[in-house]
C-alpha cells in the first residue's frame, strides 16, 4: 500500500478531473469527490465517493480509512458565477464548505491541503501594475459575489495556517483547455465560435491558463509549496479578439465584428435572450464585461521560482481545447460533430 495519497474534491469538474488524470498518470493514489448524482467517470485507479462540502458529515467516508498514510487534501469544490451576485449557495459552498474541509483536515490530520482560490480574489490594482500575491484578502476589497466568496474562503485558508494547519493556497487565473465537462465559459465561447454560434466578439480579454498547468501547479504546491504561502498559477492575458484569431490560424471560422464595452452592454439583453433561446447561459453578463475591462496583468514569477511552474503556449492550448470540443459534441453546450485539427 503507498504511504501517500491525494484526496481531490471537485473531482467531476474541469480543473478536478485534469488533477485527477495527472496524479494517476504520477502513479499517485487519489481518492475523488463527486456530488451526488455525478457519473464517476470510468478510471481504475481513483476511487470515487459522494457528498457535499456544505455537509461535512458527508465528506467522512472521503477521508476514513487512512490510519497510516499522508494524506494530500486538494480542494478544487466550488462554484464558478459570472452573475456578480452573492447568492447563499455560492457563500454556502465556497465559504462553508471550505471551512468544513479546513476542519476535517484538522481533525483527520492531512499532512497537507493545497486549496484553489482565484486571483479574483485578489484585490485589484490599477493598470500598468503587474499584480501579484497578497497576504490579506477582505470580501470588501473585491468586486463580485464570487471573488468576494473566494476571498473569504483564502482568508479562512489563511487562518488556519497561522493556526499551524500545513496549507497552501493557489490562485488561477481564466481556466481554459481540455476534459471540461462540467460547462467552463470559455470553452463554451470556443465551441460557440468554431461552431458558428458565435454571435460577435466582445472588446477586451484576461490572463488564461491551460487547466493541465494548473493541475501540475497543485501538484507541485503539494510538493514544493511553503506552508501558509500563496501562489498565482496564471500564463499571460490575451485578447478575446486574439484568441479567435490563433483559433482561425489553425482551424479556420468567420471574422466577428468586435463590439465595444459600451455596445456589449447595451446588448446584454438580446445576449440574454439569444441564449435562452438557445436553451444556454449568457457567454457575457455586467459582471464578466467588467472583468474583461479590468487589470488582469498576473505574475507567476513566485510560482515559477519555488515551485518549478511553467505554462505552456496558448496556441497548443487552444488547438487542444478545439479538439476536445470536436470530439465531444457535448462539450461547450454544443450539438454538432466537427472534423478534429491536426
Amino acid at each position: 500500500m503507498q504511504d501517500r495519497i491525494f484526496i481531490v474534491t471537485g473531482a467531476g469538474g474541469h480543473l478536478g478531473s485534469a488533477l485527477v488524470r495527472l496524479l494517476t498518470g504520477e502513479g499517485e493514489a487519489v481518492r475523488g469527490l463527486l456530488l451526488p448524482g455525478q457519473q464517476a467517470p470510468e478510471s481504475p485507479c481513483v476511487r470515487y465517493f459522494y457528498g457535499d462540502v456544505t455537509d461535512k458529515e458527508s465528506l467522512r467516508p472521503l477521508l476514513d480509512g487512512m490510519k497510516g498514510r499522508e494524506l494530500y487534501v486538494v480542494h478544487a469544490a466550488g462554484i464558478v458565477d459570472i452573475s456578480g451576485e452573492v447568492s447563499e449557495r455560492l457563500w454556502q459552498v465556497n465559504v462553508g464548505g471550505t471551512k468544513n474541509v479546513l476542519e476535517l483536515c484538522r481533525e483527520y490530520s492531512a499532512k497537507r491541503l493545497v486549496y484553489v482560490s482565484s486571483v479574483h480574489a485578489i484585490p485589484e490594482r490599477e493598470a500598468p501594475f503587474v499584480q501579484r500575491e497578497v497576504k490579506d484578502f477582505s470580501p470588501g476589497a473585491v468586486v463580485g459575489g464570487y471573488a468576494k466568496s473566494k476571498a473569504a474562503a483564502t482568508r479562512a485558508v489563511l487562518d488556519a495556517a497561522a493556526g499551524g494547519l500545513d496549507a497552501v493556497v493557489v490562485h488561477p487565473s481564466g481556466i481554459l483547455g481540455p476534459y471540461d465537462s462540467a460547462g467552463n465559459h470559455i470553452v463554451q465561447l470556443v465551441a460557440d465560435y468554431i461552431r458558428g454560434k458565435l454571435p460577435a466578439c466582445v472588446k477586451g480579454g484576461y490572463d488564461f491558463v491551460d487547466v493541465r498547468d494548473v493541475a501540475k501547479g497543485c501538484l507541485l504546491a503539494a510538493q514544493k509549496g511553503r506552508a501558509g504561502e500563496c501562489y498565482i498559477l496564471s500564463n499571460g492575458r490575451y485578447e478575446i479578439r486574439d484568441l479567435l484569431k490563433m483559433i482561425r490560424r489553425f482551424h479556420g471560422g468567420k471574422r466577428l465584428c468586435t463590439l465595444p464595452a459600451w455596445a456589449a452592454r447595451a446588448a446584454l439583453p438580446g445576449l440574454k435572450l439569444y441564449a435562452k433561446a438557445r436553451k444556454q447561459r449568457p457567454l457575457y453578463t455586467r459582471y464578466s464585461l467588467y472583468t474583461l475591462g479590468s487589470n488582469s496583468r498576473f505574475s507567476h514569477d513566485k510560482a515559477t521560482a519555488e515551485l518549478g511552474y511553467c505554462p505552456r503556449d496558448m496556441s497548443v492550448t487552444l488547438k487542444d481545447t478545439v479538439n476536445w470540443v470536436l470530439a465531444h459534441p457535448a462539450a461547450g453546450a454544443g450539438r454538432h460533430r466537427l472534423r478534429p485539427v491536426q
